[in-house]
């Protein structure tokens, strides 16, 4: 009797665990077709239906793409889904890349700070957390993990079954195929899969890319129209879609206000919007002079100059090249913009010009900045701080109109009050009257003056574009890519504030907004002679100063022939394709 009683404990004892073990089963088929439910039940977190859509879509396909206006939490949703896959199918394996490991460590400070608090169960299923500058894993006792890395050679040999790529479009496409994909080299492989009536049961590697939109002629577009064609094909598990600002506004993530207001701004950049917040491709202006393509390729610096105001004794702002000259350039503008009418702004830029070769300069666009609605007096002082600060060799701008004003500012001592020093005269170097009207003795022959006539447009737009066509100029990297670069030479950036971090890199942003400004540009042939002009509600400032500064440098160059040589108009012996002709007129 008592031994029939212990084996009726047994069996009841095993009927417990079967049914345990069923409801688990059954829970977690359930929560891996339902991963909203999951959020909710287990994460208390409570998705919009967007939200849901979305995250159903990283759970059951194979390849994923979304493309997001900002303010629309891609990862945050990213870092649910990391979170929900690590628990759901033990021993996941993720790794989050992109261009910097900043950005690839946002996914997990959101899961740290945003969704590990929040949720006792997901606290008892984590085993280690840790995410530093150099290292950030997550550890679950299931098996799972989730690691950073960035996009470079350097992160090779790393293995993965699911790969999330943020802010793709930054990426390089070789790393991406040679370094990045082949993370993937074999599939979650749990236990049960190697008994014979569960082999069918293989899971399938994952790709999940996410940004905004970018221009078409990056790779970035030519993917997404893959991803498209593959999303309609029933035999495919590809998915992709891009949600614009107006999805943020009506759930209430974007205030319409906001929006409004930044629209009409002065300076309201309508590329950028166009694909940051409206998921828009946004191609190369068709017969346009400036191709995006042929910009992106030239985007070679990491280092550039900084506001002056980081700079100190220990900090010492950087010495122009031995073997070169560093050029400032201003393109002129006083008057501010307003809601109704978008002036240009006095934009500055300088170019390290380095000598490559006996007779050539290669020009490194290493600052820029823009000004509104300063007076002459205002922007005058501004251009010789900058000039005798950032140690400058030559100074160009157009002493046409209200430039003729500045000129004759500059031509002059000038105590400057915010730093209570005199700067010294500067004097034209290469016109007899302008340099008459400086009238100190012994002032620096450092200024450029360049009358804006016809004539002299086309010839600074066919030796600019030139340039960029043969990689003789190179601008600064995008700001995306930057943090790493400036955190090697200024340590303290780091731990700066997000609006200090904006304000150093305000050169890379500057060098963003002039590709912005060179790709929409139209222009028209008359008289065999090039007229760019921007479109409505555009500028062309940034476009004038770099193609000043590439001009003197080009003047720079002729000097450096020797006497004898024939140093005929460099633009005469050129050569390029001539471009479509447009009928369209000022």
């Amino acid at each position: 009797m008592i031994v029939e009683n212990k084996r009726n404990i047994k069996e009841i004892e095993q009927e417990k665990s079967q049914k345990i073990l069923e409801t688990v089963a059954w829970r977690t088929g359930y929560y891996r077709a339902n991963p909203q439910r999951f959020c909710k039940d287990i994460l208390n977190i409570t998705l919009k239906w967007f939200q849901v859509i979305l995250l159903w879509a990283m759970m059951h396909n194979n390849f994923f793409m979304y493309l997001a206006a900002r303010g629309q939490g891609k990862t945050f949703l990213t870092a649910i889904f990391l979170v929900c896959r690590c628990m759901l199918y033990p021993n996941s394996k993720i790794i989050v890349t992109s261009a910097t490991l900043k950005q690839a460590n946002e996914v997990l400070l959101k899961i740290q700070d945003e969704i590990y608090p929040y949720s006792p169960i997901l606290q008892s299923c984590i085993k280690e957390m840790k995410i530093g500058q150099n290292d950030a894993t997550i550890l679950f006792k299931g098996g799972s993990w989730i690691k950073t890395r960035t996009s470079t050679e350097n992160s090779r040999s790393a293995r993965a079954n699911i790969i999330v790529v943020d802010e793709f479009r930054m990426v390089d496409k070789k790393i991406l195929d040679s370094v990045i994909r082949e993370f993937l080299k074999a599939p979650r492989h749990p236990k049960y899969l190697d008994k014979p009536e569960y082999a069918h049961l293989t899971e399938r590697n994952k790709e999940l890319y996410l940004s905004s939109a970018y221009f078409k002629s990056s790779w970035a577009y030519t993917k997404a129209i893959s991803y498209t064609q593959d999303f309609f094909n029933d035999k495919k598990k590809y998915f992709i879609c891009g949600l614009p600002y107006q999805l943020s506004i009506r759930e209430n993530l974007l205030d319409r206000g906001q929006v409004e207001d930044q629209m009409g701004e002065a300076d309201f950049n309508e590329i950028a919007f166009s694909m940051e917040d409206e998921c828009l491709w946004y191609g190369d202006t068709e017969g346009g002079l400036f191709k995006f393509d042929s910009l992106n390729k030239i985007r070679r610096i990491k280092h550039c100059l900084y506001p002056l105001e980081y700079y100190n004794e220990k900090f010492p702002v950087p010495k122009p090249p031995a073997n070169g000259r560093r050029i400032m350039s201003v393109d002129i503008a006083l008057m501010a913009s307003t809601n109704k009418k978008k002036n240009d702004a006095s934009s500055i830029y300088i170019n390290d010009a380095i000598q490559s070769t006996n007779t050539t300069y290669q020009s490194n666009i290493i600052f820029g900045q823009n000004f509104e609605g300063l007076t002459t007096d205002e922007l005058g002082i501004i251009v010789m701080r900058y000039f005798y600060k950032y140690k400058c060799t030559d100074l160009v701008i157009d002493t046409n109109g209200v430039g003729l004003g500045i000129a004759d500012f500059i031509a002059k001592d000038q105590y400057d009050p915010e730093t209570g020093e005199v700067y010294g005269a500067l004097c034209c170097c290469n016109n007899d009257e302008m340099a008459a009207r400086c009238k100190v003795p012994n002032a620096l022959k450092v200024v450029w003056s360049v009358k804006a006539t016809a004539d002299f447009n086309n010839t600074i737009c066919i030796l600019l574009r030139n340039a960029i066509n043969n990689g003789r100029i190179n601008f600064l990297v995008s700001e995306q890519n930057a943090d790493e670069a400036i955190a090697e030479e200024y340590k303290p950036f780091k731990k700066m504030t997000p609006m200090e971090q904006a304000k150093m890199k305000m050169s890379y942003a500057q060098c963003t907004m002039g590709v912005y400004e060179l790709v929409k540009l139209k222009y028209y042939i008359k008289n065999n002679k090039i007229t760019v002009y921007e479109p409505s509600g555009c500028r062309k400032d940034r476009y004038s100063s770099i193609a000043y500064n590439y001009w003197c440098a080009s003047q720079l160059e002729l000097r450096l022939r020797p006497h004898n040589q024939d140093t005929e108009s460099l633009v005469k012996r050129l050569t390029i394709k001539k471009g479509r002709l447009h009928t369209n007129t000022l």
